[in-house]
């Protein structure tokens, strides 16, 4: 297990929320958590591993430890890498904070069949359920919609919209622009919308071990491309701080997005910063 950075202010920061709505709080790399004034808490791509050195080089801190997670109703995994599905990242929320996992089929594979989540880490296998685009879960007082992702790196991704008293957020896990966007630009009012963005890097070949020219996330145009069609109010973008070759600078979206009408505005948050919404 890798240890904490930052002690455990950050789960502490997020028990001790009281939102008028929802807060979210950035956990780098993909991972977010929202929290309900109902004191309902959802994890979303959490991980707090260090890669695959010298392959992928983890850039930020780890921000805690998941076994000082006091409560956690469910984790959401937008696919199967690694970096959005992980044992020692995600099954203690479910073996010791009673969270639930919901996943694509490929995801929960991993944590039944490659990881063994309930023979490593003591786990209800009925903890770790699967679900697919159209489906909806209801977690306290979010509803959540299961929802087409394009990530051509991925074998079977999924976004998730999170609806909270009248409030939505979209995350894409490592989306890029999907034919689907457009459609649930139309049927969501989207007030935040998370999206990977980063640059293009030299990462060595998983097998070969060569350095290899490599895009995992959005540029500034495809970024911006996804947000117009999805309609979304406050553009977040996320992933950019993590892997060693591939970071970015999200400010530079500031250029970018200014002449469309979506997004409305760019919410750049660093690991460990949080968002409060509300009506």
């Amino acid at each position: 297990m890798t240890t904490s950075d930052w002690g455990d202010w950050l789960p502490n920061a997020v028990a001790d929320a009281d939102p008028d709505g929802i807060t979210l709080w950035y956990l780098g790399c993909n991972g977010f958590v929202l929290k309900g004034s109902d004191e309902t808490t959802l994890f979303v791509d959490p991980y707090v591993g260090t890669g695959d050195p010298p392959r992928t080089v983890r850039m930020i801190p780890v921000p805690f430890d998941p076994t000082d997670v006091r409560s956690a109703d469910a984790v959401f995994a937008t696919h199967e890498h690694t970096d959005h599905v992980h044992g020692p990242s995600q099954a203690p929320l479910l073996a010791d904070a009673g969270a639930t996992f919901y996943g694509p089929d490929e995801s929960v594979a991993v944590a039944t069949d490659e990881e063994d989540w309930p023979g490593e880490w003591g786990v209800d296998a009925d903890d770790l359920v699967t679900v697919a685009e159209g489906d909806s879960v209801d977690v306290g007082g979010f509803t959540v919609h299961v929802e087409d992702a394009h990530d051509p790196d991925a074998v079977h991704p999924v976004s998730y919209l999170f609806e909270y008293d009248g409030v939505t957020v979209f995350h894409g896990g490592d989306t890029r622009p999907a034919s689907e966007f457009e459609r649930i630009g139309e049927e969501y009012d989207i007030d935040l919308g998370i999206l990977a963005f980063g640059s293009v890097g030299r990462i060595p070949d998983k097998e070969t071990r060569e350095p290899t020219r490599t895009r995992w996330y959005n540029d500034e145009n495809q970024i911006v491309e996804a947000a117009s069609a999805l309609q979304i109010d406050a553009l977040l973008p996320s992933h950019w701080d993590m892997w060693k070759g591939l970071t970015a600078d999200p400010t530079a979206l500031h250029h970018h997005v200014g002449s469309f009408e979506y997004p409305h505005r760019l919410e750049v948050v660093e690991i460990g910063d949080s968002v409060d919404l509300d009506r």
